[in-house]
């Protein structure tokens, strides 16, 4: 078979390779549809155009037709093998770049909402403390009961309803609770941002109105040796649900020069993303609150010291995780986090 006879017979195959390899480095949403554009025959494509790489070798055809499939063999390895590590590499790149830019490029926005969040704690907190009777303009008496119940130093677990009698199911109780309250303040951010301050600020209340109480009535200990740890990732995932609840608002409210519907679109881009960083916050917020802060045997002095540990590991990944790295990508040409 002479060379022009193997290229033109075996043309189509290579030209299908190198569309699905090029399909593989578009993003996911410009990417074609349709059987044609099927990755799932990569390797067999891959293997055919290996035979035809060894064939091309064997019988001597010209340079520049081995160079051909060389090179597309070559392209279709690395999209094979490397496509299952791309996946782990983005969701790292994310973790340790994107998802702390993201939240200290909207800093305003966090200072925002660690203040609907914050004051409402401390008030009501220091309220219930010297007042503690107030506790049930916040709560009805089954809840305050229930409180009670969980926070009592002579219980076995702390924190822990009696519905869910293991470790494992309120773990589960937690992920579900706190996911809720963080979708809640996130989603409410499109009624132009006030939503996601209300829940703030309703959420703040509820958390200071039981640690005033509490400690007000002796259980002070038990309740805060058991929230210094988790509150690292969980209180701090609350108020970045907030922030990206007040970016949707804000673009409702203020869209620049786009309209309102584009202005939204981008918006909520970004705010998914930082959701799910909120997201594995509250899982890791959930996994030691169920199987480290509910322990009571524990000394107290290792809770307090685990927790400090924990809180600085938070503030400092927000504070300066991915800066050098941002920083390089953005001195290459590549886009900054919005």
């Amino acid at each position: 078979m002479t060379p022009l006879e193997f290229e033109r017979r075996y043309a189509p195959v290579w030209d299908r390779l190198e569309k699905l390899l090029e399909k593989i480095g578009l993003p996911v949403v410009a990417q074609p549809k349709g059987k044609d554009w099927d990755v799932s025959a990569l390797p067999a494509l891959y293997r055919e155009a290996c035979h035809h790489l060894a064939l091309a070798r064997d019988r001597s055809y010209p340079p520049f037709l081995v160079a051909r499939l060389n090179d597309l063999v070559q392209r279709a390895h690395q999209a094979i093998y490397q496509h299952k590590t791309r996946i782990w590499s983005q969701m790292w790149h994310f973790v340790s770049v994107e998802f702390p830019e993201l939240v200290r490029h909207n800093s305003w926005l966090l200072l925002i909402s660690a203040i609907a969040f914050c004051l409402p704690v401390v008030a009501l907190g220091l309220l219930t403390y010297f007042y503690p009777e107030l506790v049930y303009s916040v709560f009805d008496p089954a809840q305050v009961t229930m409180f009670e119940q969980m926070y009592n130093p002579a219980a076995k677990a702390i924190g822990r309803t009696r519905e869910a009698d293991s470790n494992f199911l309120m773990f589960g109780y937690y992920i579900r609770n706190n996911i809720g309250i963080s979708f809640q303040v996130f989603a409410s951010g499109i009624l132009l941002g006030v939503g996601s301050l209300f829940y703030l600020v309703f959420n703040g209340i509820f958390i200071g109105a039981a640690a005033g109480y509490l400690t007000a009535i002796g259980y002070g200990s038990t309740f805060w040796q058991f929230v210094c740890g988790h509150g690292a990732f969980e209180l701090t995932a609350i108020v970045i649900s907030g922030v990206a609840g007040l970016k949707l608002g804000l673009a409702i409210l203020a869209p620049g020069r786009l309209t309102r519907r584009q202005a939204l679109v981008e918006a909520g881009k970004v705010a998914v993303k930082i959701v799910y960083g909120v997201a594995g916050m509250l899982f890791i917020a959930a996994f030691i609150e169920a199987f480290w802060s509910s322990i009571v045997w524990l000394p107290a002095s290792l809770k307090y010291g685990v927790a400090a540990v924990l809180w600085a590991m938070v503030i400092y990944y927000f504070t300066f995780q991915g800066r050098a790295r941002a920083g390089a990508a953005t001195s290459q040409g590549e886009p900054h986090a919005p």
